[in-house]
């Protein structure tokens, strides 16, 4: 199986400026939700993505990857989805690195990475960070 190159946290987190987050929650309660907002506070620009909002934290909220327009450029992919789901995750960032030329930085939450996401992140050549917190990285390499 080949390895998705596994980028240095604290160079991507310094050098990132957009993060999309793939399964943002308009719940304020939901944990989604609440790094996203952290992230946002944190001067980060936040992408969002999620089939069933319209707007989250004051921005518009699409319904896949491929729908952000081309235009805003997207440094970190944030999934908050299930591990059977982050297979499709990046393969949706995969078309859309496609579409745009961005390699964003696949980041998968803590229990959401996958060996198939992994692996498909790998043959796209996307950097893979694995099962970690973006929040607690920041809190951690930054704060």
């Amino acid at each position: 199986m080949p390895q998705a190159p596994s980028p240095d946290l604290r160079s991507v987190l310094e050098s990132a400026q957009a993060i999309a987050v793939v399964g943002c929650s308009g719940n304020p309660d939901r944990t989604s939700h609440k790094i996203a907002r952290y992230m946002k506070h944190r001067g980060y620009r936040i992408v969002p993505v999620n089939p069933n909002y319209d707007e989250v934290l004051g921005e518009p909220c699409y319904p896949d990857l491929p729908s952000i327009p081309p235009d805003i450029e997207i440094d970190v992919v944030d999934i908050f989805r299930r591990p059977q789901h982050t297979a499709d995750m990046v393969r949706t960032a995969v078309e859309r690195t496609k579409q745009t030329g961005q390699r964003p930085v696949i980041w998968t939450q803590l229990g959401v990475s996958s060996s198939e996401a992994e692996e498909l992140a790998a043959d796209a050549q996307l950097p893979y960070v694995r099962n970690r917190c973006i929040k607690v990285a920041y809190d951690r390499l930054l704060a």
